[in-house]
């Protein structure tokens, strides 16, 4: 797995947002399409690179510079980690919306739902938490890298 470089945490803060409005939309229309678009997106941020996040792209060229600068970093396992977290559940929801069972696609589309609001609203990574708790209590040769 590629190492990315520490990031500004304003940016997954936006891109929460933005997989908020995402997951609010599909829990609105059942569009599960949009949803399978939003799969593929975890997929390719979690095991691939963070810098393949369109949102990302938007945060960095269009907003960033209209924000003060900061310091502030935070490392990108844990990021990449809770995406792929997001993969498993919006997985789960494509399929349960895919062959028609609809409520096993809306509660785990719910449930990301909220992870995604609680990291946009308040800053509350639930991923980014579960990365730690598995890097502490793990054995050292089954924590996530």
């Amino acid at each position: 797995m590629p190492q990315d470089l520490p990031v500004d945490p304003r940016g997954p803060r936006f891109s929460a947002w933005m997989t908020t409005v995402i997951l609010a939309v599909v829990l609105l229309t059942g569009w599960w399409r949009l949803l399978a678009a939003q799969t593929v997106l975890f997929a390719m941020c979690a095991f691939i690179s963070l810098k393949l996040n369109p949102w990302g792209h938007v945060y960095r060229f269009a907003i960033q510079p209209r924000l003060a600068p900061t310091t502030e970093r935070e490392e990108a396992a844990p990021l990449r980690f809770a995406q792929g977290v997001g993969f498993v559940f919006a997985l789960v929801g494509t399929l349960g919306y895919a062959t028609g069972l609809t409520t096993l696609g809306q509660v785990a589309t719910g449930l990301a739902l909220v992870a995604a609001l609680l990291n946009a609203a308040v800053g509350l990574c639930l991923g980014c938490e579960m990365y730690l708790l598995l890097r502490r209590y793990a054995p050292a040769n089954a924590r996530p890298q």
